[in-house]
């Protein structure tokens, strides 16, 4: 096996330039949101964000459990994985309509570069259990993707259904033995950078989302609620950054040494999709308020600015079950947070946006300043009690 000559602890820097990529594509995808937000819009959204997250998520997943890897071989795989995803990008806006054959065409195009790196590196040590595997989880739904260009919609989202599901399906039923020949290989250290990085760039999307439409529609009222999305934006960040980075990579330790892959899976694969979808979400409600500052928020925009930001408490809140913080702690933080922003929806739905987006940022700020007082009181208390604060899957 080829040595490597890159530390795998650490995100490579082809690793960063994929991620471009791929938030140009949540961007793409997000567009709609932003200039025409619709209930309908907004579960469109999350529908085909599922797909391509998924799709990510595989990518750094094989990338971390395969250190072996050299940089110029891992070069090569982020390199044919961004045509796949630019593939998905340029039809992301019209991923339902004329070009949803070049949306099935990236994703089964990602799906191929994925099997060909695992016959590439594991064909020959897996028996035929593990090759079965290889070949279901990626061949035969990069299959199933690659025929669904030929059949007429609504079939040909049927398929895209199917496929998911067949990998989620894989992934879940995965066997103990498949398992235990994986977690050995994973790097916490890897994961939790990659995640975090990811959500960098999702934030700094959000910061460019509200920075083009304030030079789209100047004025004064849109510079205030320009200026008060920028303050929502780096509380989500401060509650991310401040709290999650370290408490995902201890988690995973220890959940790796007890040998918990259910566990690993659903703090790394799936929960974490529901961060980048509500920081996305209130990204989209975000833009909306900056352009119409004296109207109320479209129901649609509501449900993305109040919704995002339960989602990613509540998400806190699973993890920090998942990761073994105590019950009575994890409520003291959680239940607060998601009353206050319950109370924002409903306010929101009569407000004017900028004043939405006011009450939105106080709401942000009161959760923060609640975890940091409750982090200076476990602090003054002694080392090793600050269990039950908020942490963030992704970071």
């Amino acid at each position: 096996m080829t040595v490597p000559d890159r530390d795998p602890s650490r995100a490579h820097w082809m690793e960063l330039f994929f991620d471009l990529i791929f938030v140009a594509l949540v961007g793409q995808l997000a567009h709609g949101l932003q200039e025409h937000p619709t209930v309908s819009g907004l579960l469109l959204f999350v529908a085909l964000f599922a797909s391509v997250w998924w799709s990510w998520v595989n990518l750094t997943f094989t990338v971390n459990v395969m250190p072996w890897l050299t940089r110029r071989q891992l070069a090569l795989v982020m390199l044919a994985a961004m045509i796949s995803v630019g593939a998905i990008a340029v039809a992301a806006p019209e991923a339902t309509g004329e070009r949803a054959w070049l949306f099935a065409a990236g994703n089964a195009a990602l799906r191929f570069v994925l099997l060909g790196l695992w016959i590439a590196v594991s064909w020959r040590t897996g028996g035929t259990a593990s090759r079965v595997r290889v070949l279901a989880y990626n061949g035969a739904t990069a299959l199933i993707w690659l025929v669904s260009i030929w059949v007429p919609v609504p079939w040909m989202f049927a398929l895209w259904g199917l496929a998911i599901v067949v990998e989620v399906a894989l992934l879940v039923t995965s066997s103990r033995s498949w398992a235990d020949r994986v977690l050995p290989n994973m790097n916490t250290e890897h994961l939790s950078e990659r995640f975090g990085l990811l959500v960098v760039i999702v934030l700094g999307e959000s910061v460019l989302v509200c920075v083009a439409t304030l030079s789209g529609h100047w004025g004064a009222a849109e510079g205030v609620t320009a200026a008060l999305g920028l303050c929502v934006i780096s509380m989500l960040a401060w509650s991310f950054f401040m709290y999650g980075t370290d408490a995902m990579r201890t988690g995973l330790d220890a959940l790796r040494e007890a040998g918990d892959f259910r566990a690993i899976r659903d703090t790394v694969g799936f929960l974490p999709f529901l961060i980048v979808v509500g920081v996305t979400a209130i990204s989209g409600a975000l833009a909306a308020a900056i352009a119409h500052p004296h109207e109320p928020l479209p129901e649609a925009s509501v449900l993305a600015l109040a919704g995002g930001i339960a989602i990613f408490y509540a998400t806190n809140a699973i993890v920090s079950l998942r990761f073994g913080r105590p019950l009575r702690a994890v409520l003291g933080w959680a239940v607060p947070a998601l009353l206050l922003t319950a109370a924002l929806g409903l306010a929101s739905l009569v407000l004017d946006a900028q004043l939405a987006i006011a009450a939105a940022a106080v709401v942000l700020g009161v959760i923060v300043a609640i975890s940091e007082l409750t982090n200076r009181r476990k602090r003054a208390v002694g080392p090793g009690t600050e269990a039950g604060l908020p942490v963030t899957p992704t970071g």
